[in-house]
């Protein structure tokens, strides 16, 4: 059996979060790291500062906005930039790949969905339309029969537990019923939110707003793993990695982790 590490996390800027990203990966040391908004070009990635760390690098980058990535211990293949039912699309939101783990091996991917806020906007309306193609796409997955894990920012609070207060998310893209139905959807397709899976009554907040939010917890849980059968029976551990968001300078997202065995 191989144990292995994977973690998402929504750095808000790898150039402006660069220090804080490399402590916690000399700290943490994981196996497999999606990230999500870059918010850097190609050409303006540190990719050396993370590929000296004996990581495969794999990026997809936009200038000042999203931009998604993978980093990985172990061989990567069959890298697919963007959903590949929404060729049109122009924006920096998805990076999917197959990871070759002994002998067999994942498919992963990094989501940055939209925001979508303020709600009755085209921002909104493009924030749906996306969620729909990355519904038929989570459906084309599960025809493989992998171990297929999609994690990231889904910009999407599904309940009432996945957040600190409600009465906040009133008229937020992230809380709407249209926005949760869609994500309910995606997991009747035969998918497992991973860490309410686990812990079916930890509010398990990712995200707290810049200011007093992370000190008064505050917080929404946004960032999530949604998993195949294949993958969810090898769950060992899933959590949420608080400590870097209490450090000088920090996203406003923290890491949320799961350990497998294969």
């Amino acid at each position: 059996m191989t144990k292995v590490s994977i973690a998402t996390w929504n750095v808000n800027s790898i150039r402006a979060r660069l220090e804080v990203l490399l402590k916690w990966l000399k700290s943490n040391n994981p196996d497999i790291l999606l990230l999500q908004e870059l918010k850097a070009q190609e050409e303006n990635i540190p990719r050396e500062d993370i590929e000296d760390l004996n990581y495969n690098f794999i990026t997809y980058g936009q200038k000042a906005y999203n931009g998604v990535a993978i980093l990985s211990k172990f061989p990567v293949s069959d890298i697919t930039f963007n959903l590949p039912n929404f060729k049109e699309d122009i924006q920096a939101r998805y990076i999917e790949a197959f990871i070759s783990i002994a002998n067999k091996g994942i498919r992963i991917g990094s989501i940055y969905a939209p925001n979508g806020n303020p709600v009755n906007t085209e921002k909104y309306d493009y924030k749906i339309q996306w969620l729909k193609k990355f519904y038929d796409h989570a459906k084309k997955l599960l025809e493989y029969e992998e171990y297929t894990i999609l994690g990231g920012d889904f910009n999407i609070c599904p309940t009432r537990l996945d957040a600190a207060d409600e009465n906040l998310l009133s008229n937020d893209a992230i809380f709407t019923k249209e926005v949760k139905t869609l994500y309910k959807s995606t997991i009747n397709l035969g998918y497992y939110d991973v860490f309410r899976n686990i812990n079916p009554t930890s509010p398990g907040f990712t995200y707290w707003d810049y200011g007093q939010s992370f000190k008064n917890d505050i917080g929404v849980r946004i960032d999530h793993f949604l998993m195949s059968p294949y993958a969810l029976d090898s769950v060992k551990k899933v959590y949420v990695d608080k400590v870097p968001r209490a450090w000088q300078k920090p996203s406003d997202h923290t890491p949320l982790f799961v350990e497998i065995e294969l």
